[in-house]
């Protein structure tokens, strides 16, 4: 769901597609981000940070557009060649799985899978090749919290699990989440 911003136009599909930040200054400065599209994250991201450094000077602002996302180091025509050198590296993974993983994680995808020597070493399988080894990435680097954030959010891999497979999956990350709290 990509919220609008109520700019006042007579009907949803008149009013503004882009974003509109909000800087609230009460108590300690809030940063609100109305709509907005995908494809102009970035433009987004140093438009916020230029808006935060009204409340917070110092805030080093429009760094962004030569810097690669995580994982994202590399051309983009040399994704079949990561796809072809991770499957070399991890044989145990299937085609799909190579391609999904790389298309998630990029350069990243070594550290995900890590030593796994066997599909054994990568944990229980939970479906649509997610396993314990991704899940527990996703907790310890990307603060994912729950399965619906994992499946749904950061992944939309819920779409390829039945409703026990996606039931085992919010149960994994609630209990190794709930561990790290304790």
């Amino acid at each position: 769901m990509r919220p609008l911003y109520d700019d006042g136009a007579s009907s949803a599909t008149a009013a503004t597609r882009e974003y509109v930040l909000s800087l609230d200054r009460d108590a300690a400065p809030l940063l609100n981000v109305f709509g907005g599209k995908i494809t102009t994250y970035r433009k987004l991201a140093e438009a916020a940070l230029v808006k935060i450094g009204e409340a917070l000077p110092g805030v080093k602002s429009q760094w962004t557009a030569g810097v690669p996302l995580p994982g994202g180091d590399f051309p983009v025509e040399d994704v079949k060649k990561l796809q072809t050198k991770l499957a070399a590296d991890y044989p145990f993974l299937s085609a799909y799985a190579s391609r999904r993983l790389i298309r998630a994680y990029g350069t990243e995808a070594w550290q995900v899978l890590g030593n796994a020597k066997s599909a054994s070493d990568l944990g229980q399988d939970f479906g649509a090749t997610i396993t314990e080894r991704e899940l527990d990435w996703g907790i310890s680097k990307e603060w994912v919290r729950s399965g619906e954030d994992y499946l749904w959010r950061r992944t939309k891999l819920g779409l390829r699990l039945t409703k026990d497979q996606r039931a085992a999956v919010d149960d994994y990350i609630t209990n190794q989440v709930a561990s790290l709290a304790a």
